[in-house]
């Protein structure tokens, strides 16, 4: 087993023991990782490797002193070469998947498997050069099929000449005749080729057969003494000879349009950043809307996310500051949906998917759910709008928000609404969220 072998087995190795996907999500430290890069703490394995040893630097008694003599001056305390005692950043690092391996992997631990309907045609693909047309340049002429064409034509066109000379050697029988026996024998011959052959008969044919001094007296004679070539013998004998190509059975090649259809998604995140909305509050919402995030981005091929923060009113936002602003006005939930509202007319439903998740503690002013936010989740269309109640165990829930929206719309296939108390019940949210989008209309 060669080096690169045993790299691969210790890193193998390496990743069996990195973190569990449902703890990392739950407790782990979501803030290491990118937009393209999930960064999972994992525990490596020290690879083999050859070093050497620090103290062997030569033979005991070497050198210009004498013994008791002092060499070079002490190091200070605590510096060194060396790492400090108990640093062991060297053996920690991080698997890094990419979002479509961790939505994967999500897909598996929940049984899940989203699949995005394609709704925007982006382009138009050129396939293989298996399509024809009767126009093009010439240089894409398919003379495969014109020449296929051409012999088709000469074969159905085809006869037995000698044979048909024959019946011209009947007693009694002149060019009529002949031609309405040759018609009544579907011989694809013309009543002028019979006259110039009536005129200048051939003696023989290439297959032997005399036919010059031959004189039957009937039809039925001539027929059961001379015998029918086959077309296929005859080309096989002597090829195909001259083919007939004919304008009209010209044919150029073209590529196979194909129609391409993206899957382009816009996640509109949503949260309550009012005063109630405290730290523990915020981080249960990060937990539960950073991993959507990694999914949405692995299961479509363009995603895009706009971020909603609002109190009384609301207002556009960078992620960073989507996950630790506070603010300390009131809460007035249909400010963010209107916004929303407003984000999404640039993304036309018929050519984007669209998300709506929206977080806070339940809390919302008077009569503004029923009244207005309500009304807007009817309005704007949307794969999946998801609320997200964060109640921590260690606090009074006051909020009527989460219930009157799961109230409003039952089971409907396209509102999800959860409770998320603690870490643990993170993955449980994300399920539920994930699981209630009908596919029909992703």
């Amino acid at each position: 087993m060669g080096l690169r072998e045993d790299r691969e087995r210790f890193h193998e190795i390496g990743e069996q023991r990195r973190q569990d996907l449902a703890e990392f999500i739950q407790y782990g430290d979501l803030g290491g990782s990118g937009p393209d890069a999930v960064r999972v703490p994992i525990k490596l394995v020290d690879l083999p490797a050859f070093e050497y040893d620090q103290l062997d630097r030569g033979g005991v008694g070497q050198g210009d002193v004498d013994p008791g003599d002092q060499v070079g001056e002490p190091d200070e305390a605590g510096e060194g070469d060396d790492d400090e005692a108990g640093d062991e950043s060297a053996d920690h690092e991080y698997y890094e998947m990419d979002p479509e391996e961790f939505a994967a992997e999500l897909d598996e631990r929940l049984g899940l498997d989203l699949d995005p309907k394609g709704k925007k045609v982006v382009a138009e693909t050129e396939g293989a050069f298996n399509e024809t047309a009767r126009r093009g340049p010439r240089g894409t002429l398919d003379f495969a099929h014109l020449y296929k064409q051409g012999l088709k034509r000469k074969i159905a066109m085809d006869f037995d000449e000698a044979y048909v000379t024959a019946a011209l050697r009947v007693d009694g029988w002149g060019v009529d005749a002949v031609y309405t026996w040759a018609r009544e024998q579907h011989i694809p011959v013309s009543r002028a080729w019979i006259a110039e052959r009536a005129r200048s008969p051939s003696p023989d044919d290439d297959a032997g057969r005399v036919v010059d001094d031959a004189v039957w007296a009937s039809i039925d004679a001539m027929e059961a003494a001379v015998d029918v070539e086959p077309t296929r013998t005859r080309i096989r004998r002597g090829g195909p000879g001259r083919v007939p190509l004919r304008r009209e059975d010209e044919r150029f090649r073209h590529p196979k349009v194909v129609e391409h259809r993206e899957r382009n998604v816009v996640v509109v995140n949503i949260r309550d950043v009012s005063g109630s909305m405290r730290e523990s509050k915020r981080e249960l919402v990060e937990r539960t809307f950073t991993p959507l995030d990694w999914y949405l981005t692995g299961k479509y091929d363009n995603a895009e996310f706009v971020y909603i923060a609002h109190d009384a009113d609301a207002w556009e936002v960078d992620r960073t500051d989507f996950f630790g602003i506070q603010s300390g006005g009131g809460t007035r939930i249909s400010t963010a949906y209107e916004l929303a509202e407003n984000v999404l007319d640039e993304y036309p439903f018929s050519e984007w998917n669209r998300y709506v998740f929206a977080a806070g503690d339940g809390e919302n002013s008077h009569d503004d759910t029923e009244e207005n936010v309500i009304p807007l989740m009817n309005d704007i269309d949307a794969n999946l709008h998801a609320y997200v109640e964060t109640q921590p165990t260690d606090g009074v829930q006051t909020g009527t928000h989460a219930g009157k929206v799961r109230d409003a719309f039952g089971d409907t296939d396209n509102v999800a609404v959860t409770t998320v108390t603690e870490p643990d019940d993170v993955m449980g949210a994300i399920e539920t969220i994930l699981s209630t989008e009908d596919n029909d209309t992703a």
